[in-house]
């Protein structure tokens, strides 16, 4: 507010002489300003005379009611006895009368209702008939329901207040009255029932266009929670109030009433409606769980009609919407349980897995909080699932190959009947295709639940499976060419070589399938996952190419463990004079043609490298151990090199000679050294040694061998070449070359044939395969003389 004084506020409005040209201005504002104010103070005047005015006509008036109060209350006391007793005796009779005429009012009352009841009973239950069989049943209209209950409600208040008040009656009279209301119970009874039947239909009718009957149920419920909550009032009320007889009657009809708590029944019933839902279809899809999960979208449907059409019905303080989500979320926890605790198959957990993940989209695709998806299904652990199925694939795949290999080991080690045999004579057992059929079916599994991770990880377990069965071959087949070797023929049965033959070509059968899985699963999942399941089925791969290698190895002991007469006669005195190397040739050359009929040709030009191989070890071999002066020079050159020259042509006929002449290339050099004078024999030493390493031991053999060198001689000769060897540090080449085989003789010859299998096992390598057939490609395992010459 302003507190300018008027002069100073005059002065504010004339600070220059011009302002006095305005003064004509200011004043007819301030005219008008004041004016409008007098017309506000003078409306305001008006309305506060008139409020003074009412409230002085309604304080008369006030007066006047109390005054005349006053006056009824004198009489009624003057009434009462104030002068006598005679007058309190009057009250009390007019009291008792008024008394007297409520009872028989009352007392006509019930005995109108009694006498009227029956019919109306009947008129109610035919009623309930009609809803209750028309054509829909509970999902229909059901539209009597409120007639019913109308009529229904005044005549149980009857009933409660009449059984109420025949408390203090005897048994007798009591059970009349009840024997009386048996049929009103009755049809009370069935209503309630029909009602839960529609409560538990409440979906179904919202589905069907039947939301009226919905409606007119939660009408009763409303009604009966109004009721319920003045009856729990009234009863309040009577323990603390003072009562008159009107509040007696009052508190009487609250006595009567029997609380129903519908509302809490109705959420019950729905609430129950859903778990029976539920458990019907657990039952009816008990042996069947894939199509319980694949049926499951009918709850989706229901949240949607519970969203779109039953939450407009029921009122907002129901909150109906989340209360039967949380209904449908927690059965339908329960009963994914009961599918996981009841051991499903592999494929089953997977689905469910997969099916969890789509429900958890599906509902936020609803727009369904998740605090009303609590606790998440299996407690948020579905991704055990994934832990149990691959539990459950290695737990089946162990089972299988179990049986498999129990099966597919005693043929081999019994060998009561011949393996099987195909068109092209290649042998061979049944057991690999099933494996892999297998195989293929749980990785097919894995690929339906569109995860990397899974996949990666059966591919994983199968790729453990497969080694565990290749070490069980490995063993086999080593404890059977063992006994094959060790024992006498009558002590072990007949077939071996078949068996063995058969086992490796399915062993390269199964690196070609293991080859084709690898393939086929590679490009569908990304690069992380992709490195993983290659880098399994590789080594399984390999893992397979070494049981094939020592099947092959296994082959070679049988020809030369025919030959150990021949082998152990080679370089000594019988070798000048029995025909030691035809009898070496013509064995190989029986064994090659049943080898390579029933072989794999890829697995057989692998044998011959192997045979050639095994063949210069043993003839490398009886020289290194030949006895001092047991080649007579010249004739046991001539005769060396006559029979290199007849094993030359007989593996010529298979591998080419071009081929061929790099293996052969370490006796030329044996020949050499053999054939120098003692002068020369450092320059031919020398080509030796480039190669295959200083080799001494064996070089002072062969030289003690010769019949034209005297133990001087060879000292001479041994001497210049170790101080050649220093001088011109050679030492031992980068690769193994065959000579690594001749050092080490301490175990004979067999056994240094049967180390074979890991010398020569890299020549299986997994590029080597194709995937549409069995067979490797010929040149991948072709290891080459120059790959012979570096070993």
């Amino acid at each position: 507010m302003s507190t300018l004084t008027p002069a100073a506020a005059v002065g504010e409005l004339l600070r220059q002489p011009d302002d006095l040209l305005k003064l004509a201005a200011h004043r007819k504002k301030l005219l008008k300003e004041k004016s409008t104010l007098d017309a506000k103070l003078q409306s305001g005047v008006k309305l506060q005379l008139d409020a003074t005015r009412d409230a002085l006509l309604k304080l008369q008036a006030s007066r006047a009611a109390v005054g005349l109060v006053k006056e009824e209350m004198m009489a009624v006391e003057k009434l009462k006895g104030a002068d006598g007793e005679d007058r309190n005796d009057a009250f009390e009779k007019i009291s008792r009368v008024s008394t007297i005429h409520r009872n028989f009012a009352q007392t006509t009352k019930m005995v109108n209702n009694l006498r009227s009841m029956s019919d109306k009973v009947d008129h109610l239950a035919s009623l309930l008939d009609a809803d209750r069989n028309q054509p829909n049943g509970a999902s229909g209209p059901s539209p009597n329901l409120l007639p019913i209950h109308f009529q229904l409600q005044q005549l149980e208040a009857f009933r409660n207040e009449t059984l109420h008040q025949a408390k203090k009656s005897d048994a007798a009279e009591r059970e009349v009255l009840v024997n009386w209301f048996e049929k009103l119970d009755k049809v009370g009874q069935d209503f309630e029932s029909w009602l839960w039947e529609i409560g538990a239909r409440v979906v179904e009718l919202a589905r069907k266009g039947n939301g009226g009957t919905v409606v007119r149920l939660l009408k009763i419920v409303e009604v009966e929670g109004k009721e319920d909550e003045k009856a729990v009032a009234m009863r309040l009320v009577r323990k603390v109030a003072t009562t008159d007889a009107a509040s007696k009657f009052k508190s009487m009809q609250a006595n009567a009433r029997v609380i129903k708590n519908y509302r809490h029944k109705l959420l019950d019933v729905m609430s129950n409606s859903i778990k029976s839902a539920f458990e019907t279809y657990y039952l009816d899809n008990q042996y069947d769980s894939l199509g319980f999960i694949e049926g499951l979208g009918w709850i989706y449907k229901d949240i949607i009609r519970i969203k779109d059409d039953v939450e407009p019905l029921f009122p907002p303080d129901y909150e109906i919407t989340p209360y039967l989500v949380k209904a449908y979320h927690r059965n339908l926890n329960e009963t994914i349980r009961k599918i996981v605790n009841s051991a499903p198959e592999a494929k089953v957990l997977l689905e469910l897995h997969a099916w969890i993940k789509e429900y958890r989209v599906s509902m936020k695709e609803l727009e369904i909080p998740s605090a009303w998806l609590q606790p998440p299904l299996l407690d948020g652990k579905s991704q055990d699932l994934i832990e149990d199925y691959v539990k459950l694939i290695v737990t089946k795949l162990d089972e299988w190959t179990i049986n498999l290999m129990r099966e597919e080991t005693g043929k081999f080690s019994w060998r009561t009947k011949e393996p099987e045999q195909s068109d092209d004579g290649q042998l061979g057992m049944e057991g690999v295709v099933d494996f892999f059929q297998l195989v293929n079916q749980q990785c097919d599994l894995a690929l339906d639940s569109n995860q990397g991770a899974v996949l990666a990880r059966v591919v994983t377990e199968c790729a453990k499976v497969m080694k565990k069965v290749q070490g069980q071959w490995l063993n086999l087949v080593a404890e059977e060419a063992k006994a094959q070797v060790e024992k006498k023929p009558e002590e072990v049965p007949g077939g071996l070589v078949e068996y063995v033959i058969a086992l490796a070509n399915d062993q390269l059968k199964s690196a070609d399938y293991a080859e084709a899985l690898s393939t086929r699963l590679e490009p569908l999942v990304s690069e992380k996952y992709k490195a993983v399941i290659s880098a399994c089925l590789n080594d399984a791969i390999d893992g397979y190419l070494d049981v094939a290698k020592r099947c092959t190895s296994s082959l070679v002991e049988f020809v030369f463990n025919d030959l150990k007469g021949v082998t152990k006669n080679l370089i000594t005195p019988a070798w000048y004079t029995d025909p030691l190397m035809a009898q070496m040739i013509e064995t190989m050359r029986d064994y090659m043609s049943d080898y390579q009929a029933h072989l794999n040709p890829s697995i057989f030009e692998i044998l011959i490298e192997d045979l050639l191989d095994a063949f210069l070890i043993s003839y490398l071999t009886a020289l290194r151990r030949a006895s001092p002066r047991s080649l007579r020079m010249p004739g046991a050159v001539q005769k060396i090199r006559s029979d290199v020259s007849a094993a030359f042509d007989f593996f010529a006929q298979y591998k080419p000679p071009a081929d061929l002449e790099g293996n052969f290339e370490i006796m030329e050099m044996i020949i050499s050294i053999l054939s120098a004078s003692s002068q020369m024999v450092f320059m031919d030493y020398w080509n030796f040694a480039k190669i295959h390493g200083p080799q001494l031991q064996f070089i002072e053999g062969l030289m003690r061998a010769r019949d034209d060198f005297d133990r001087v001689v060879v000292g001479e000769i041994m001497d210049t070449l170790r101080r050649k060897v220093k001088e011109e540090d050679i030492g031992e080449p980068e690769e193994p070359t065959i000579m690594v085989k001749i050092q080490a003789t301490s175990g004979g010859l067999l056994s240094n044939l049967s180390n074979l299998a890991g010398t020569y096992a890299s020549n299986f390598t997994s590029s080597n395969f194709t995937a549409d057939r069995f067979a490797l490609g010929a040149a991948g395992f072709a290891g080459g003389a120059s790959g012979f010459r570096h070993m």
